[in-house]
């Protein structure tokens, strides 16, 4: 198998499996759209516009150590960040301070990935 099938097979995995979890979290309402290029600081990443019920998650397109295990927790990771998008805009919106309320929701994200088979 190529490099490029291999990438092509990590990223389809990817999506896959942040299909399988959003529906799981009854998260149908939003409609997905995925990326694969380079990020930065992170395996993957994901951003939520609320009002229009959009979410765009990105899968890292740098190559990393263990990729089947990393692929299928972050695409988990993403789905608990998209189940928590509504809390984090509602909290944002109250007298808070954002990085305050980064932090709780990251903390809770963790957690739950750990809880969720």
């Amino acid at each position: 198998m190529t490099r490029e099938e291999v990438r092509n097979k990590d990223f389809k995995l990817f999506q896959e499996e942040f299909e399988k979890w959003q529906e799981r979290f009854g998260l149908t309402g939003y409609k997905v759209y995925f990326k694969y290029e380079p990020l930065d600081d992170s395996f993957a990443s994901i951003s939520v516009n609320q009002e229009g019920m959009i979410a765009t998650v990105t899968l890292n397109s740098l190559d990393r150590k263990n990729p089947l295990k990393e692929i299928k927790r972050s695409a988990k990771h993403e789905a608990l960040h998209l189940l928590l998008a509504r809390l984090e805009r509602r909290a944002k919106s109250r007298f808070a301070n954002e990085d305050e309320i980064y932090e709780l929701v990251e903390e809770l994200t963790n957690k739950l990935e750990c809880l969720i088979e």
